[in-house]
């Protein structure tokens, strides 16, 4: 049994894990036959500048007359899940044969056995784990690999000296490279080379691809000169061209040497401080450097960087380990080294962390042999923080005027809300001097008028008294709904309609506007059908609009037909805001302000309208009056009907997402949804309208409002109104455990296509008369023009009066040919001054706006159409 303790490394997401094979403390006492592998976990701690352990764990060998070792480890892909994990290779060797397994480490720290095999010879020749988790070795000049998947151990049908590289390469999989006996051409005759062609083709560089069992020809790796020089590749990057495939690399040669080739060209070379490389490992730094941080046999090491040429930047000695990761965070690669120290038993008390650039941390030993960068490595570092400090002083100016234009823009949005207020309060607000705000006029600044500043202002005056009804607000989770109620009286354009929230305290360091969202909710009369429909999807709107399944509703958007435009019941217009910024204030005061457009529906004229703004109260929120729930929702149960007040139904729907589903049911009736509704999900009917029930079930699902309309026993529209898509899920997950297996149910993302259809229709039919209007218009003007024409020809008392003459008579003197010359040339030039019609700008603006919001309105319609 091997007593002597082992230690191996390896970088995993920024972590460096720890593997150490011993024995238990309570074996030394006892004749407990067992070993245990040990990891720990070590994370950088940028405070301390020092590593501490996360976490450990152990896995437990039986070693009875066996001796344990570690052979390797590695970072490995599990074929399972596509996740990186890290793989060590064990070995278990008894007397007459020898155990190899895998295990993988999980995040817990749960060690997990993947594979294992036996063999009666042992390693030692070019071991490599990779993707699967597999493991290659090479014995006897032969290829041998095992996977996961097969865990049976198959050979490669290559002969070779040497593996110098083992990873993925794109289109190919997993391809192993190595050297071979070079294969002469057959058509050639041997000894018709000259001594050195038989030096370089005496060996030859080859890849070949372990799923699809194919050689790759080495040429597009490197030229075969180097196969007798290099001990060991990297492949950087693999990329396909055109079909063909395109390597980067980079290699180390017996020769002391790192070469770097471009598609089987050698590009760079530098010469090594060491003799005996063994390994290079590249490492992408914060400056976007990229590093080659090459081992030797001697436990030295240095770092080489390419810019324009390959060179070392730093060598260090008497190195135990050297990592590449990100060990301290900061979303790029750094050089982790681990020195030799005897003095110490952490293996991780004297380490370096470098980048060769701003990251430098070290343990508190000082390292006699290490080496500073070369000379011409200081002056270009040099060279590049100067400009880096140009680029941060040119960049510190451009955050200092953005950070003025910034302040300027809040002042100025501050002086908008407070002009806003007093307008609407009726009170007279004094606009601050341009000059002292730092602001250039782009007018003249001599001040209007009186009574012109009082013409295009909306005043509340001119809004009748009776314009709302009813103020209110609820608190419903973490929203703050208030609605106002309008008149029936009083005719709008539900699409113009918003609500805004003002707070009236003057806090100089925020906006007093608070963002909400407005929407419309309407109730018939009858309360036979609540219904809120979402706003468009494409594009997004600012504010959403809740409408009613009714057709006549649907109406409301084309005043032309105002006869059908019927206010079957209250209106109620609200706004929902986030409530927890409000109660940092503890006690805040807001402005409830309504815009709207008001409509004139005279000679069917669509855009004679007029935008008004109402002052519609004010409302006090207190976190005192939050406490007691003083304006909490209360739905209560009473003789199987829900009691709640209508103000709590509407801010109920307000916070709600609208969801509408169509069920068929081909084999049975759909009876079951109500029961489903009315037993498992615990819903009561509203009193005022009973089509819609509250759903009283304790948990997520408390406070979701149904309508289940049936369209025959077979067919049936379910609308859900809830908080979020979870619970939505919940829902329709207990729904489709009580509906029969045959059922479909498919979202209507945008409503009904009988309404839809009829708004379609409405929707062209406002797009014709636009352009009705518009082209009446256009031949309006050019008979004026053309009239202005004719009565010119009329004032011409001058001309003679054979102007109605024939064409044969007017041309048989030379006077009838001069006046048919100017009868012809007034002519066109009538004609042109008809073909040059000019509109006022203003006149054509107003066309063109009122036909592209007519056709973006039936576009929005079509595309809504499409999608349901």
């Amino acid at each position: 049994m091997l007593l002597d303790e082992q230690d191996q490394f390896l970088s995993y997401n920024g972590e460096v894990l720890v593997f150490r094979l011993s024995k238990p403390k309570h074996a030394e006492e006892t004749d407990d036959k067992t070993m245990n592998l040990c990891v720990r976990r070590m994370v950088f701690n940028r405070d301390t500048k020092l590593f501490v352990q996360k976490s450990s764990g152990a896995f437990s060998v039986e070693a009875s007359h066996s001796k344990i070792e570690m052979i390797s480890c590695s970072c490995t892909t599990d074929s399972r899940t596509g996740i990186i994990l890290p793989c060590i290779l064990m070995k278990k060797k008894k007397r007459n044969s020898i155990k190899y397994f895998l295990l993988l480490l999980h995040s817990s720290n749960q060690f997990e056995p993947s594979f294992y095999f036996k063999l009666d010879y042992e390693l030692k020749e070019d071991i490599r784990l990779f993707a699967g988790p597999s493991l290659l070795w090479r014995h006897d000049n032969k290829l041998f690999y095992i996977s996961s998947s097969t865990c049976v151990v198959q050979s490669a049908p290559v002969h070779l000296s040497c593996v110098v590289w083992t990873g993925e390469i794109v289109g190919e999989g997993t391809v192993v490279l190595g050297i071979r006996t070079a294969c002469l051409p057959e058509t050639e005759d041997p000894d018709g080379f000259s001594v050195s062609d038989r030096a370089i083709w005496g060996s030859e560089f080859f890849g070949y691809a372990i799923q699809s069992q194919k050689f790759l020809s080495g040429t597009c790796f490197m030229p075969h000169a180097y196969s007798r020089v290099v001990s060991s590749v990297h492949v950087c990057r693999s990329e396909r061209l055109r079909k063909q495939l395109r390597i980067s690399l980079v290699a180390i040669t017996h020769k002391n040497q790192l070469v770097w080739f471009q598609n089987g060209a050698p590009k760079g070379v530098c010469d090594l401080p060491y003799e005996k490389p063994c390994s290079v490992t590249p490492a992408l730094t914060s400056s976007r450097d990229l590093l080659f941080a090459v081992s030797f046999a001697s436990g030295n090491s240095c770092a080489v960087q390419r810019r324009d040429s390959l060179q070392v930047a730093s060598k260090w000695q008497k190195v135990k380990c050297v990592l590449v990761d990100d060990f301290i965070g900061s979303g790029s690669e750094q050089l982790l080294l681990l020195f030799k120290d005897d003095s110490n038993i952490d293996v991780l008390s004297t380490f370096k962390i470098t980048d060769l650039g701003e990251v430098n941390y070290a343990s508190g030993i000082t390292y006699k042999h290490d080496v500073p960068a070369a000379e011409g490595l200081q002056e270009n570092g040099l060279l590049t923080v100067r400009a880096l400090e140009t680029r941060l002083q040119a960049g510190w100016t451009s955050v200092r005027e953005l950070q003025q234009h910034l302040a300027l823009q809040k002042r100025v949005i501050l002086e908008s809300c407070r002009a806003l207020i007093d307008l609407v309060e009726e009170r007279p607000h004094i606009l601050p001097n341009s000059k002292e705000e730092g602001l250039v006029s782009l007018w003249d600044d001599e001040e209007n008028p009186p009574d012109s500043l009082s013409k295009e202002t909306p005043s509340a005056s001119e809004v009748p008294e009776d314009f709302t009804e009813e103020l209110w607000q609820r608190v419903v989770g973490d929203s703050l709904v208030v609605g106002v109620k309008l008149t029936e009286s009083f005719y709008l354009s539900l699409s113009d309609v918003s609500l805004s929230l003002v707070m009236d305290q003057d806090f100089s360091s925020i906006s007093p506007i608070i963002k909400c969202q407005s929407k419309i909710i309407k109730l018939n009369k009858a309360f036979s059908a609540l219904a809120v429909s979402p706003g468009q999807i494409e594009p997004p709107p600012k504010k959403m609009k809740l409408d009613l399944h009714s057709k006549n509703d649907l109406r409301k958007e084309f005043p032309k037909r105002s006869s059908r435009i019927q206010l079957d019941g209250a209106k109620t217009v609200t706004a929902v805001t986030s409530l927890s910024p409000l109660l940092a204030f503890h006690r805040v005061s807001c402005v409830v302000l309504l815009h709207a457009r008001k409509q004139s529906h005279q000679n069917d004229d669509l855009h004679q309208s007029k935008k008004i703004t109402v002052l519609c109260g004010k409302i006090l929120l207190s976190l005192e009056d939050i406490s007691n729930g003083r304006y909490s929702i209360k739905m209560l149960r009473d003789n199987s009907y829900c009691t709640g007040s209508m103000e709590d139904i509407l801010a109920v729907l307000a916070v709600s997402v609208r969801f509408s589903f169509q069920i068929v049911s081909c084999d049975c009736t759909l009876t079951p949804v109500s029961s489903w509704l009315l037993g498992e999900m615990e819903c009561t009917p509203f009193k005022e309208c009973q089509d819609n029930i509250f759903c009283h079930k304790a948990g997520n699902v408390y406070g979701t409002i149904f309508n289940w309309a049936l369209n025959n026993p077979f067919e049936g529209v379910l609308t859900i109104f809830c908080r979020n898509l979870t619970v939505l899920f919940q829902c329709l997950h207990s729904l489709t455990r009580v509906l029969p297996p045959s059922c479909s149910v498919k979202l209507l993302r945008s409503g009904s296509k009988a309404v839809l259809t009829e708004q379609l229709a409405l929707a062209l039919e406002k797009e014709i008369l636009t352009l009705k209007n518009s082209l009446f218009l256009k031949e309006t003007k050019a008979g004026n023009i053309l009239t202005w024409g004719d009565e010119s020809g009329k004032k011409n008392n001058n001309a003679p009066q054979n102007n109605n003459a024939p064409l044969a008579s007017l041309l048989d003197t030379e006077e009838g040919v001069q006046q048919f010359r100017k009868k012809l040339q007034k002519e066109r030039e009538e004609s042109v001054q008809s073909m040059n019609q000019t509109l006022n700008g203003a006149l054509y603006q107003k066309t063109a706006l009122k036909i592209a919001e007519a056709q973006l309105s039936s576009d929005m319609i079509v595309w809504r159409l499409a999608k349901s």
